[in-house]
Formats: structure tokens, sequence, C-alpha cells
């Protein structure tokens, strides 16, 4: 927020005027025209085992839905796509595929350019949000059985779609205003404009038989007793509520911030222009939220924006094009330091004092080398962690998020979970869905038994 306090220590908003604002935050990955999707289709070799459908979380079958539109089927790629994902537009926006399907396609090989799966499955799936015409998917008759999702994010909603589908009613609790998770909270407003993630919430709940309640937190107006005593089944997709903290102390200062927070701040403004920036950013961290937090403070207006991780570029776990696309955006990266002191002054920051560091016998070890980056801003990207307490103790953790099996059950009888609260994943929206989508498929079964 832009306060008196922020604004003595160097932070403003209106820093650009608003022709730049509307153009920083204007689609970074315009869509493919017609022409472009027919000549990129065509380069698809209509694998056979396409190895691209095999290295997909949710199983898409590629080139089925490229054949489509090669073909000018727009809608028929688009229930190719939707039957495997249900969130399919999204994560065709902010999938990493060029270290999934991209990177498994044949033409890697041949021509060292993957066909642009990512650019294809946005082109078929927004055309058909244009016009969508006739429903795709129609509820079976109804199974007489009652299931509460816990978590409108990608998983939350791929749960209760695909049990709606079957003909369960399903009853949607999320703690927040709006449905959609990361999608709608976690990403760089530029990745996902013109309100596109509840366009496609909308339609994923045009399907009928998913009830919404939303401002229902777990543990704090649900419990999972209750839940569990008025329904069938639970499914969890909670996500990560908790930031992992710096390690080292963290003034009361203004300017010291989680990234999360300030990403979901842009993602709900209505008026970019408000939205204070300082003149020198530091992001901590290694991850795609470092890079949005960091890309997005440039394109706010700070003159100054540095992403400091401990380790080299190839341990970061924003992928090879994230980075470049932040350096690309006026991004420095700053690898093997860090953070050993938050520096404040009168209640502000003033910089982060790094250690260097380095690599020795496997483990990560300080040189004795410290520098400092001076910093109005400073903003914490070092990952997020399951908060455990209110699903109790009742459910087996391990390594701090939920154990299942394969098919999402946990320990606990009728209850499964999915997403990033589920330990093992990769923490991609794309693998949040499939979570959903596999769990709605075995509470099926086992209501169905």
């Amino acid at each position: 927020m832009d306060t008196p306090a922020s604004r003595a220590c160097g932070i403003h908003a209106a820093r650009l005027n608003l022709a730049d604002y509307a153009s920083n935050f204007s689609d970074a990955h315009p869509p493919l025209t017609r022409p472009q999707a027919l000549i990129e289709a065509e380069r698809c070799y209509y694998c056979h085992d396409a190895p691209c459908a095999t290295a997909c979380p949710t199983g898409i079958d590629i080139p089925s839905f490229i054949h489509r539109i090669a073909q000018d089927n727009n809608r028929g790629a688009a229930r190719a796509i939707l039957e495997a994902n249900p969130l399919g537009g999204m994560c065709a926006r902010v999938c990493p595929t060029e270290v999934l399907c991209e990177q498994a396609c044949v033409r890697n090989t041949n021509e060292d350019k993957p066909v642009e799966i990512g650019s294809l499955q946005r082109y078929a799936t927004d055309a058909f949000f244009e016009k969508p015409g006739a429903p795709l998917f129609q509820r079976a008759a109804a199974a007489g059985k009652r299931v509460a999702v816990v978590g409108a994010g990608p998983a939350g909603l791929a749960c209760a779609h695909g049990l709606a589908v079957r003909g369960h009613d399903v009853v949607l609790f999320e703690a927040r205003p709006k449905l959609g998770g990361l999608n709608e909270y976690g990403l760089a407003s530029y990745k996902t404009t013109n309100n596109f993630a509840q366009k496609e919430v909308e339609w994923l709940l045009s399907i009928g038989g998913i009830e919404v309640r939303t401002g229902q937190q777990l543990g704090r107006d649900i419990t999972l007793d209750s839940l569990l005593g008025a329904y069938d089944a639970v499914f969890l997709g909670l996500g990560l509520q908790g930031v992992n903290a710096l390690g080292v102390a963290e003034p009361t200062a203004t300017g010291l911030r989680n990234a999360v927070d300030f990403i979901a701040e842009l993602r709900q403004s209505t008026d970019l222009s408000t939205l204070p920036v300082g003149r020198r950013v530091v992001v901590i961290g290694g991850g795609m939220t470092a890079v949005d937090a960091a890309v997005q403070s440039r394109k706010l207006g700070a003159e100054e924006v540095t992403i400091v991780y401990r380790r080299g570029a190839e341990a970061m776990s924003a992928s090879a094009v994230e980075q470049q696309w932040a350096q690309t955006n006026g991004v420095t990266i700053r690898h093997w330091a860090a953070p050993k002191e938050v520096l404040s002054e009168n209640g502000a920051v003033k910089g982060v004092r790094f250690a260097a560091t380095a690599l020795s016998g496997g483990k990560l070890v300080e040189t004795g080398e410290t520098f400092t980056l001076d910093a109005d801003m400073v903003l914490k990207a070092i990952g997020q962690t399951f908060v455990a307490e209110p699903v109790g103790k009742s459910i087996a953790l391990e390594g701090g998020r939920i154990a299942t099996d394969a098919e999402g059950q946990t320990s606990l009888a009728r209850v499964w979970a999915g997403g990033d609260c589920r330990v093992g994943g990769r923490d991609l929206t794309v693998e949040a869905v499939e979570h959903g989508k596999v769990a709605a498929v075995s509470i099926h079964a086992a209501l169905m038994a």
C-alpha cells in the first residue's frame, strides 16, 4: 500500500504514465493468429505413441488436438484438450512446456525447434472460450452422493469438475473471495490478461452440480470432522499457505514483504498506477515467484531490480526460459549468495547484506566474503510451506505435506488430497489438475462400489 511511511523510504506509486502501465502489463506472449496456428500445426508429425503426450502430466492427446487445428476444427481441438485438462486454457499460458511436452517433441532431434505446443493449445482453447456454443460436456445421471472439495485452486477445481461430470453433487469451499487459487492470485498479471482465470472458472462451473461457498477456511469456518459428518467424501486442495523465513532476523520495516502477497495485490488491482514499488528492489529466491515479482517490479517502474539466489543458475527452479525472460526485462540475477542481514533504518528497509556461497564437498558453504545491495524494497520468494494445523493430526504427513497413495487417498478414510499440499509433486499447475482429475475418478469408484 502507498503510505507516508512507504513514500518516506523511496517506495512510490505512479512512477510511470498510464500508457506505460497498459503497455507493460499487456499480454506478454500474444496468441497465434489463424495463419500462424495453421502453419505451426502443419509442423507436427502426428506421432503414434507421441512422446509429447506422455510428457504431459494430464495426458492430453497432443497430436490429435493439433491435427484438428490443422483441419480448422478448433472446437474439436478444444474438446480434446479440455477432456484431459479442464484448466487447459490457463495451463497453455503458464505451463513450462519447454521442459515438458515441447522438450519431448521429436522435432527437437531433427530441427532443434519443437512444435509450439503451448501456443497451439492456447489458440484452440481461446477460440472455444470466445464462442463456446453448445456445452462440451453433460453431467451423468444423479449419483446421490455429496462431496466436499476444500480449496478452489487447480486441484480442487479439477476434482470438482470431474465429480460433477459423473453426477455427484459437489460443495466447493474456498477461503478467498474468488476461485482459482494461484491461477487467480499467484501469477504475473501479464501472463493472464483480460480476467481469463475467472472466465475459465465460469466455464468449468457451467457443468452444474457445483455449489460454491467462498470465505470458508478450514480450521476457522469449517472442520474436517464436520465435513466428514455431512458429506460422503472430502477432497483437500489446500495449497501452501505458509511462507518460508529467510533464516536471518527480519526487522519490522516498511519495504520487507512476501513476494506472493505482492503478486496477489498486483493481480487484484484495477489501477496499477496506484501500486507502490521501490526504486531499488531486491528479490530473494530462485523460482517462478521470484521471477514474477522481479519482472513486475520493473514493469511498475523500479529502476534497479536484482534477484539473488544462493546457488547457480542450473539449480534455480525457475526454468531457463523464465530466467531469460527476467533478464530481457532488465532484471539482474546474482547467483551464489545467501542473505545474512536485512538492513533497516528508521523503520524502513535500506538493503540486504549477503554472504558469498560455494559448493564444497557437495555442500553449500559460505566463502567468508560478503557484499551489500542497497534496496528500499525486499521481496521474499524462498518458497512456501503447507500449514498442517487445520487438517488436525488424523492425516499422515510426509516431508511436511499430506501423504497419499497414487490416487490421492490419504491415511484417513473418505479423504483425498491433491495439488501443492500433497507430497511428491513439482508444484506445477498442470500437475495439480492431474491430481484433482485422478482423485475424482478414485472418489467416484469408492462411492459407487
